[in-house]
């Protein structure tokens, strides 16, 4: 078993980066960024799951650190909301850096639920 956390964390973002390739080719995209988003809010909802578990430093190394860490995009999600500005979508780029925000948060929190009802 690979226990050292360099290759751990790089193992993890190798599989975080190719998911999230993969989920932005089946996110449909157009006028509001719908993969940065749905990518934000899912990778919040698995990091707030594995760190809530508590399920060791290993495995919170490859799923949290390493894919949560490639998976998600905080520079994609500011990139996306001034280009909403500048394409002159202020509401648009709004209700986006609102979605993220609250959409990462609800999703830690539900995680948290989640994780506390399966550890009792």
């Amino acid at each position: 078993m690979i226990t050292d956390p360099a290759y751990l964390v790089g193992l993890g973002g190798a599989i975080g980066a190719v998911c999230r390739y993969l989920l932005g080719e089946i996110v449909p995209t157009g006028s509001f960024p719908f993969g940065t988003l749905t990518v934000n809010v899912l990778g919040s909802f698995v990091l707030g799951f594995v760190t809530f578990l508590g399920i060791g430093e290993e495995l919170l190394l490859l799923v949290g650190t390493g894919a949560c860490g490639s998976f998600t995009t905080f520079s994609s999600f500011s990139v996306d909301t001034v280009q909403l500005h500048e394409d002159g979508l202020s509401p648009r780029a709004i209700a986006f850096a609102i979605a993220n925000l609250l959409g990462a948060l609800l999703a830690i929190g539900f995680a948290w639920l989640l994780a506390e009802g399966v550890t009792g």
